[in-house]
């Protein structure tokens, strides 16, 4: 059984409405993602009055779910196959929220997240709503999962120093991969595009993220000096 009240259901139809159809979300297919998964059960029970508002949450471990206009614009933003049968990389698993909005959207998503309590969460999430076609795992999210890649498109949801090099060699050509860049309380979403050897780099938006921890992300150190 899903927990769902007649409020929520409101504030959910509300969020779409107001903070997505009225800031140039339109992707027919993400609005109605976003209409339909219940974003209260990503977060602690306590914060379900809050889950439909218009900002971020924390989760624990120091992690947050990210504004539902961020979840809507990135997701939009990588241009996934209209056809539905793309197959999405996700740097960052956190709450779960965003991978399961991407499994309405695309055929297989793979989500890595290094703190093994908010993995283990995102999982029975998936598992509550029957999202089979998510797979997770606990790992270093700098290096991908080059096994099951390429992708056609690849999302961070956490901030990088620099592009991690690993995640652009797992992308398809004309595919999509968006990152969070900069230092620790403002950086710039890029959007880099593969198009054969080269790589395309645009700034989108400037962002706040957590930091992305690991090989390839920030030690706690210098993300916090």
């Amino acid at each position: 059984m899903i927990d769902e009240t007649p409020k929520l259901t409101r504030a959910r139809a509300e969020m779409v409405k107001n903070q997505l159809q009225g800031r140039f979300i339109n992707d027919q297919r993400l609005l109605d993602a976003m209409g339909t998964i219940p974003r209260h059960l990503f977060v602690p029970s306590h914060l379900w009055d809050d889950a439909y508002k218009d900002g971020p949450l924390p989760i624990g471990a120091e992690q947050t779910i990210s504004q539902p206009y961020i979840v809507a614009f990135m997701t939009q933003a990588l241009q996934l196959p209209a056809d539905g049968q793309g197959v999405v990389l996700e740097i960052g698993t956190g709450s779960g929220y965003q991978a399961a909005i991407l499994s309405q959207l695309a055929a297989r998503v793979h989500t890595v997240e290094c703190i093994e309590s908010l993995a283990h969460r995102a999982k029975r999430c998936f598992e509550q709503l029957k999202l089979d076609n998510i797979e997770l795992k606990v790992a270093d999210g700098g290096y991908g999962w080059p096994e099951a890649g390429p992708y056609d498109a690849i999302i961070v949801t956490a901030a990088a120093p620099e592009l991690p090099a690993p995640l652009t060699v797992q992308l398809k050509d004309g595919g999509y991969l968006l990152v969070p860049i900069g230092p620790r309380w403002q950086q710039e979403l890029i959007r880099v595009q593969r198009q054969g050897d080269r790589l395309i780099e645009e700034k989108l938006v400037p962002v706040a993220f957590v930091p992305l921890v690991g090989e390839h992300g920030w030690d706690e150190y210098e993300f916090y000096r």
